[in-house]
């Protein structure tokens, strides 16, 4: 087995590692990381944020909480396509190795992880992450694809 591969291995297992422990997280703890990202997104974003009252910076933080959520789904599920489309990537396999596989196992994954989720406190699994994290990650998949044929075009 080439380095390379191995790399992608050991990464892959990271990630879902960290995709893991993210999920672990009981509701409340992960209601405050979306709240704190939802206060930076304010800061960065909105002019004059930091004058707004505490009632109203918490407001905008709430009202974008879901798509915040939505959003670190997806991106989390395409890291996890983008890395197992690198386990696949030798050039000497048929598309399907190389596409359906890495997005099955990060499908796959994902199910497994709302399935986990059921047994944290405040948390719940959702039909819907399942499907958009699967999207994710084919979007990841297609972004290792694409790079690798602009690799070997070289």
């Amino acid at each position: 087995m080439i380095l390379r591969r191995k790399l992608f291995i050991i990464f892959t297992l990271i990630w879902m590692a960290f995709i893991f422990s993210f999920s672990s997280r009981s509701g409340d703890v992960s209601s405050q990381d979306s709240n704190h990202v939802g206060m930076i997104i304010g800061e960065v974003f909105i002019p004059g944020f930091e004058q707004w009252n505490d009632t109203k910076q918490d407001d905008f933080a709430d009202a974008i909480d879901h798509p915040i959520r939505k959003t670190a789904h997806a991106m989390e599920y395409a890291v996890l396509g983008f890395l197992t489309a690198g386990i696949f990537a030798d050039g000497r396999k048929s598309w399907k190795w190389r596409m359906v596989l890495p997005w099955l196992i990060a499908a796959g994954y994902a199910a497994t992880d709302e399935f986990h989720q059921l047994f944290v406190p405040g948390r719940s699994g959702q039909i819907s992450d399942v499907l958009l994290d699967s999207a994710g990650a084919l979007s990841g998949v297609w972004i290792m694809t694409g790079l690798e044929k602009i690799r070997k075009k070289r």
